[in-house]
């Protein structure tokens, strides 16, 4: 089923993701003004001590199998159905899961590990034995087949996603989304190369990438010839791509081309920019219909683009967060950390350096945390500040942010700040923000 994606009629709004049911889906810088302490959490801490307008597509474009279109008013959503030609890749949409990023399932190794048993009896007749020896010969040749291909046993589920679509319709900034949000990219990828980029996943050093993305577009002279061979390939080795098709209305193509005053790929024909722009719509008309998600882009800035992808393919089985928060502490009399999107004043608290016992100490020390904190008003204000803290994370994450730098300062950035600091980290990466906590003056005193 194609999952098409519209912007709403006001650019401000920005839609959210739509599943295959039609259902809407819920939307450190180097110092070198002293010694750098910090530490880095990926994960929550399990104790306090560790985070276009809505308009329709030009009419040379067939219609998608089923379009979700969606009432900006009532936020009621209708699926549209409709028919196309057939083709080698007619039964794609229906042989994909309509929820979440496509992921390699279980289910598609039954063909190959079925064939065979992998163990033979081990009493019976000559025949039986022949047979047996066949069979253990075939049990060889399917794990070297899957070892070749990246199903053997043990290898890492490759989330395969294949972005392409109209040049000039955003693919590039798709592209380095999927590379922010831990993908292995290839951008102007020959459509050929593919199942060799999907081998490499398998190699111990890529497990720490969550999936690959794949730029294929008209680009490459080739392209049309060889993408529905590649993807039939793709699924026999048991992957499951996710195409990701873009586009944009003529108009508003031609008018980034003017912006960028780079040559449209189909230029090179001899011909202009408008024909090229409808002659390319044309000729990938076919891979769109059978595109799982269609994502229109004519009203979408950089940054709707970032936020639709985002909320698209973040990974929601572990909770995880894709705005990261840097929390540092430092002295005024240092320096205000040139980094910080938000600075606050700790001056006001009580200082520890006026006591002679805690001088020496720092914020990381618990008698002094229990000096800062010790009034009615300090503990007031910790309160308040992390409602502050805990309101605006979510706004910066929705927005697409991938990072948000918090700066506590104190005079020498050796008492108060880190105290404060302390208390803040832990309680972002207890939410499940992933949180590096840095003391940048924390040496200097």
């Amino acid at each position: 089923m194609v999952q098409a994606l519209h912007p709403s009629k006001d650019p401000g709004e920005m839609p959210d993701a739509v599943s295959g049911d039609g259902s809407c889906a819920p939307s450190c810088a180097d110092s070198t003004s002293g010694k750098t302490l910090g530490r880095t959490s990926g994960t929550p801490a399990s104790d306090a001590s560790s985070s276009a307008p809505s308009g329709d597509v030009s009419p040379d474009v067939p219609a998608a199998p089923a379009a979700v279109s969606m009432d900006t008013c009532t936020g009621a959503s209708a699926v549209h159905p409709a028919s196309h030609p057939a083709s080698p890749l007619a039964n794609h949409a229906a042989r994909q899961t309509p929820k979440g990023p496509l992921v390699l399932a279980e289910a598609s190794l039954s063909w190959m590990d079925s064939r065979t048993p992998l163990t033979t009896p081990a009493q019976g007749s000559a025949d039986a034995g022949r047979k047996d020896a066949d069979m253990d010969d075939t049990s060889r040749d399917d794990a070297e087949n899957r070892e070749s291909t990246g199903l053997s046993t043990g290898t890492h589920h490759v989330r395969l996603c294949i972005v392409t679509g109209l040049s000039g319709s955003g693919k590039s900034t798709a592209m380095q989304v999927f590379e922010d949000l831990m993908y292995f990219t290839v951008d102007g990828l020959p459509a050929s190369m593919a199942p060799e980029m999907v081998a490499l996943m398998n190699r111990p050093s890529m497990a720490h990438f969550k999936g690959i993305a794949l730029g294929l577009d008209i680009r490459q002279s080739s392209f049309l010839n060889e993408i529905e061979d590649v993807l039939e390939k793709l699924r026999l080795e048991g992957h499951n791509p996710q195409l990701i098709f873009l586009e944009a209305d003529t108009q508003e193509i031609m008018r980034r081309y003017a912006t960028t005053r780079r040559p449209h790929p189909l230029e090179r024909e001899g011909i202009g920019l408008e024909t090229a722009v409808l002659m390319e719509r044309r000729r990938l008309a076919q891979l769109r219909s059978q595109a799982d998600m269609v994502i229109n882009t004519t009203r979408f800035s950089i940054h709707d683009l970032r936020r639709i992808m985002q909320k698209r393919f973040r990974d929601g089985q572990d909770n995880a967060r894709s705005l990261r928060v840097f929390v540092l502490s430092f002295g005024f009399k240092h320096g205000v950390p040139k980094e910080a999107d938000y600075v606050f004043d700790l001056r006001f608290l009580p200082n520890p350096y006026f006591v002679s016992e805690l001088r020496a100490k720092s914020g990381l020390d618990q008698d002094v945390a229990d000096y800062v904190f010790a009034t009615p008003k300090a503990r007031e204000f910790l309160s308040k500040l992390q409602d502050l803290i805990f309101f605006i994370l979510p706004l910066m994450e929705g927005e697409g942010r991938y990072r948000l730098t918090l700066a506590f300062g104190c005079t020498g950035g050796h008492h108060r700040s880190v105290a404060v600091a302390e208390a803040i980290g832990r309680a972002i990466t207890q939410a499940g923000f992933p949180t590096t906590i840095e003391h940048r003056h924390l040496e200097l005193g």
